[in-house]
């Protein structure tokens, strides 16, 4: 059977890293969700904390902490990785990732991914007169900016294993990894796009397209 990218991804016409998809889940069919619940929960004291405790008891979010309820294994588990190896920048991150061994990080990663994320992918219309709107929908090819839900998928939900959910990251937490892509301080992603995509978003531009996704059914307040 020949197996063709997600819809969203070839509206850009990308060539998909398949390669990359078959290690990432390779090393992901070992994960074992229940260990990583233990410690998603309980941590390991005395150096790694709980991650319910910043991000909520279901994988939620909470205030300046992301939702991972519901986001790709892989994606998770690469981010993860990233804050272990410090090609991802974070003082908070860094040392309970470092705390983990790989299997734990990829047991982590599966737990959340095994949560509902509580987003509805349902495709929303894109408004001239809503910057945000224009944004998720259309993007601004004149300055090279394409449609957030080209990769990131309708209502903001995810696209596959590597493009994550968006749709309830508040404007701040979205603002500080718009400028972590721009300082080359988090890895660019899948295909390098957000690191290139970043440096064409202004702060406005960042702040109507979470308010636009904070409007939508199940997202957070910016």
């Amino acid at each position: 059977m020949r197996h063709s990218p997600p819809r969203p991804l070839r509206r850009l016409g990308a060539a998909w890293p398949w390669a990359l998809l078959l290690c990432a889940a390779a090393q992901a069919q070992n994960a074992t969700p229940q260990q990583g619940e233990q410690i998603a929960n309980n941590g390991l004291p005395p150096s790694v904390a709980s991650c319910t405790s910043c991000h909520g008891a279901k994988g939620q979010g909470m205030a300046a902490f992301p939702p991972l309820a519901g986001q790709g294994a892989s994606y998770l588990r690469s981010q993860l990785d990233a804050f272990a190896d410090d090609s991802r920048g974070n003082p908070i991150m860094a040392p309970i990732a470092k705390g983990l061994t790989p299997q734990q990080r990829a047991d982590v990663a599966a737990y959340f991914a095994s949560l509902p994320s509580g987003i509805a992918a349902t495709p929303g219309q894109a408004d001239a007169k809503n910057q945000g709107a224009w944004l998720v929908e259309r993007g601004r090819m004149q300055d090279g900016i394409p449609a957030c839900s080209n990769c990131h998928g309708p209502g903001g939900a995810g696209v596959g294993a590597h493009f994550p959910a968006i749709a309830k990251l508040s404007a701040s937490y979205m603002q500080e990894q718009i400028d972590a892509w721009k300082k080359g301080s988090r890895p660019p992603g899948p295909l390098g796009l957000m690191e290139g995509i970043a440096k064409k978003l202004s702060s406005n531009d960042v702040n109507a397209i979470a308010q636009y996704y904070a409007g939508a059914s199940g997202a957070a307040k910016p």
